[in-house]
C-alpha cells in the first residue's frame, strides 16, 4: 500500500486515513476551522516570545546604563528590577524566579522531624504531625512541593533536634534552574493599586 495522500485522505482520531469524499461536510469545515485557529494561536505564541526577549533585553540595557553612570558594572543579569514611568501610572517588573528542588538531605531532614514527633507527648503533637505529613506529601510526578517544605522552617519549635532538621532542609535546597518573568502594570484611577496589563488570552 502507498503513502496516502493528504489530498485525498485525512488521518482521524485513531489514526486511521479517511477518504475525504466519505467525510462529511461539517466535519470538514470543523478540522479547518480548528487548524486555523491553532495557526493563529501558534503565531501569536511566537509573537509573544519575541515581545519577552525585547522586553527583557531592554530593561536589561537601561538596567545597564543606570548602573554605568556609578562606574558600576554588573556580574550578571540576574535580579528583580521595577521601573516607572515619569507620572506614575506604569510600572515594568523585571522578575527572576528560582526553580528549587532538594537533594538526598531532604530524607534527613524527614527522619529528624519523625524522631522528634516520637519523643514529644504534648497534646499539640498530633496538630505538628498532620503539618508535617502534608508538607511532604508528593504529587502525581513524586515531586515535594517545595513552598510546604519550607514553610516549616517559620514554626518556632524550641528543640535541638528540630533546629538540626531545619538546617537539614536548608542544606538540601537546589537551584536548578531560572526563569524570568516581565510584567507591565498601569494603575487604576479609582483604587491607585496597580493592575497587570494581561498578555494570557483568557483574562483579556
Amino acid at each position: 500500500m502507498g503513502v496516502p495522500s493528504k489530498d485525498t485522505m485525512k488521518r482521524n482520531a485513531q489514526g486511521h486515513w479517511v477518504e475525504i469524499e466519505n467525510i462529511e461536510d461539517i466535519d470538514i469545515a470543523r478540522d479547518e476551522l480548528v487548524m486555523e485557529l491553532v495557526k493563529k494561536a501558534g503565531q501569536a505564541r511566537d509573537e509573544l516570545a519575541l515581545l519577552k526577549g525585547e522586553l527583557m533585553a531592554e530593561v536589561q540595557a537601561f538596567v545597564e546604563l543606570s548602573t554605568d553612570m556609578y562606574g558600576v558594572k554588573l556580574g550578571g543579569k540576574k535580579g528583580n528590577v521595577s521601573l516607572m514611568s515619569f507620572d506614575g501610572r506604569f510600572k515594568v517588573q523585571r522578575q527572576m524566579s528560582d526553580l528549587l528542588q532538594f537533594d538526598e538531605r531532604l530524607m534527613a531532614a524527614k527522619e529528624l522531624i519523625d524522631e522528634c514527633l516520637h519523643s514529644w507527648t504534648d497534646g499539640s503533637s498530633s496538630e505538628v504531625k498532620t503539618l508535617i505529613d502534608y508538607a511532604f506529601q508528593v504529587d502525581k510526578e513524586g515531586n515535594i512541593n517545595t513552598g510546604r517544605v519550607l514553610g516549616l522552617r517559620r514554626l518556632k519549635i524550641d528543640d535541638e533536634k528540630w533546629k538540626r532538621a531545619m538546617e537539614a532542609i536548608s542544606d538540601s535546597i537546589q537551584v536548578v534552574s531560572t526563569k524570568p518573568y516581565i510584567r507591565i502594570y498601569q494603575r487604576n484611577e479609582d483604587t491607585d493599586k496597580f493592575e497587570p496589563i494581561s498578555l494570557d488570552i483568557a483574562a483579556v
